[in-house]
């Protein structure tokens, strides 16, 4: 193993701490299985907490901006700078040295690596052929391999997770995407104020400012609302993400308003969250990807063991082929394809651009805790 690698896979585990109370999941329309919120005696730094359309004047003007045509076209974002990683977000991966960041399939797009945001651990080379495949440690390439149940069908067993997961859209206010629309995945959680979204914290802050005109539409399915448009209140992340965009922090939450006098999860019910959980579990991801083959419409996942990322994060990683667009969709524990309830565990966030068979997602601990119960703490008005 590379003496690098190594390092970063014994940094990559960190301490579990002990779980504490229970607290039963949310019973929406959908909600046909009770998941838990697993606490932890850590209370976690404090997140950045940003105000969006937090009164009833800017929440019409931010759900009449949302036409059909402006949700076709939004696009799965860039990222920025220059690395050997990107977001699940951007576009679609072509091979094993990467491919486009625009959506379009095939071929590279660009003659430099696939993107990486501030805050990649010191010491890890930008240049992607510093990292090849053949330089991964066995027992990562073996994980990979035996995990692979699903690496990107189509969901059609219906259930919780088909109300609860949707699509989420924003304009980017900062950086060289600025003032265009883009395209994330989220997830509807079960919360005190029954009102909270997970996904990824480039889903809602990128290059230093938030995003502007941020909703969450859950159910979505090839243009249709099922349940409606539900924009945010307050956007939530991590104090690391906040500060630095730190890939291994790579988490928030939005709080959206209520729609017609009911909460979201009222209508679409909510998924248990689990935090400080043993690594290398069974899991299910799930997310909207918008970058070929994929474009948005449908609903996705991959199923599989995950396992740690030796190369330059503290990620877990899971053999997945979901492109653009699926960032912030949720991973789950304890995941029941009968019923299409589980424990949300970690979100899609980024991809190795010579290895777009690999998602990876942030570990779930007290700084994701923190962000989940600011967020559950929010008032809606």
């Amino acid at each position: 193993m590379h003496p690098r690698a190594r390092r970063l896979a014994v940094l990559a585990v960190p301490a579990l701490a002990a779980a504490g109370a229970m607290l039963p999941a949310a019973h929406g329309a959908a909600a046909t299985v009770t998941g838990t919120v697993t606490r932890s005696a850590a209370a976690g730094p404090r997140p950045a907490v940003h105000e969006a359309a937090d009164t009833a004047t800017e929440q019409r003007t931010v759900k009449k901006f949302w036409t059909v045509a402006r949700m076709e076209t939004a696009k799965p974002l860039d990222a920025p700078g220059a690395g050997d990683r990107h977001f699940a977000a951007a576009g679609s991966t072509g091979g094993p040295t990467g491919g486009s960041t625009d959506g379009s399939t095939g071929g590279s797009a660009r003659s430099a690596p696939a993107e990486v945001p501030a805050g990649v651990p010191a010491g890890v080379s930008a240049d992607a052929s510093a990292a090849r495949p053949a330089t991964v440690a066995p027992s990562l390439t073996a994980a990979a391999r035996v995990s692979s149940l699903t690496s990107g069908s189509s969901w059609t067993a219906g259930g919780t997770v088909a109300k609860t997961t949707g699509r989420v859209f924003f304009t980017v206010t900062a950086g060289s995407d600025a003032g265009r629309n883009a395209s994330c995945s989220g997830t509807a959680v079960t919360s005190a104020n029954k009102s909270v979204v997970i996904t990824a914290g480039h889903c809602v802050k990128l290059n230093g400012a938030f995003h502007a005109n941020w909703v969450f539409v859950p159910g979505y399915d090839q243009g249709d609302r099922p349940d409606g448009t539900w924009p945010a209140i307050t956007l939530l992340t991590t104090a690391q993400w906040n500060s630095g965009e730190n890939m291994n922090y790579d988490v928030a939450a939005a709080v959206v308003a209520p729609q017609g006098g009911k909460s979201l999860t009222d209508v679409v019910g909510g998924q248990g969250v689990a935090f400080n959980q043993p690594r290398g579990r069974q899991t299910y991801a799930f997310g909207y990807p918008a970058g070929g083959p994929y474009d948005g419409s449908k609903l996705v996942y991959c199923s599989g063991r995950t396992f740690d990322d030796y190369l330059s994060s503290q990620d877990q990683g899971l053999s997945c082929g979901m492109t653009g667009g699926a960032s912030g969709g949720p991973w789950f524990l304890n995941f029941s394809e009968r019923t299409g309830g589980g424990l949300l565990n970690s979100v899609n966030s980024f991809k190795y651009n010579f290895a777009s068979y690999w998602m990876f997602g942030p570990y779930f601990g007290p700084e994701a805790e923190a962000v989940y119960n600011t967020a559950q703490k929010a008032a809606l008005a």
